[in-house]
């Protein structure tokens, strides 16, 4: 299976270490992924499918900046490559799907049926005519860091939300806390601007 995360993980770190630096810590990230890939088991083929090509990408990039990188010098890059790449990236994403006409109603349809269709997640939901909440009690995304022995790095997949709703012109986004930084849920609220 391609995993799309690869190519942008190997530039990031060719980027920021140099060829032969990044090379060898890409060559060990790509190890360190197939072996938690190896060792995931009782999954659907939906939470198989999210891991492997969004979560335990960046866990094995985590893993192997920490083998051989100071604790903040790892930190430091792992929230450069989640929020300048990958939030940055999502975020130009919502910019583009906000030029839709009728945005709103139809981003919350989707974003409300796939939450409570999707076995990613364990949530409530709300829906009204001007915003609607989730409330996620349980989340693959904090699970996996929390199985791999990082539950640290699931900070930066919180921040990556933040970053990806914040800003935006028709879509307002608030949320006061999430598993990653230690509260019993994550409290997504959303409201048409």
């Amino acid at each position: 299976m391609r995993i799309r995360q690869q190519k942008q993980i190997g530039m990031f770190l060719a980027e920021s270490f140099g060829g032969d630096r990044g090379g060898a810590l890409f060559a060990r990230q790509e190890e360190i992924l197939q072996e938690i890939i190896r060792n995931t088991q009782n999954r659907s083929k939906n939470q198989r499918k999210t891991l492997v090509q969004t979560i335990l990408p960046r866990i094995a990039l985590y893993k192997a900046m920490q083998e051989s990188l100071p604790e903040a010098e790892t930190h430091a890059q792992m929230r450069r490559y989640m929020l300048e790449r990958v939030a940055a990236q999502k975020h130009a994403e919502m910019m583009r799907m906000e030029a839709i006409p009728g945005f709103y109603a139809l981003y919350s349809r989707i974003f409300l049926r796939v939450v409570r269709s999707s076995d990613l997640w364990e949530s409530e939901q709300e829906h009204g005519t001007d915003g609607f909440s989730v409330t996620m009690k349980k989340c693959l995304w904090h699970t996996a860091c929390v199985e791999n022995g990082c539950a640290e790095l699931c900070r930066l997949f919180c921040d990556v939300d933040d970053v990806t709703y914040g800003g935006l012109c028709k879509l307002g986004f608030a949320r006061t806390k999430t598993l990653g930084y230690g509260a019993d849920c994550c409290d997504f609220r959303f409201c048409r601007k």
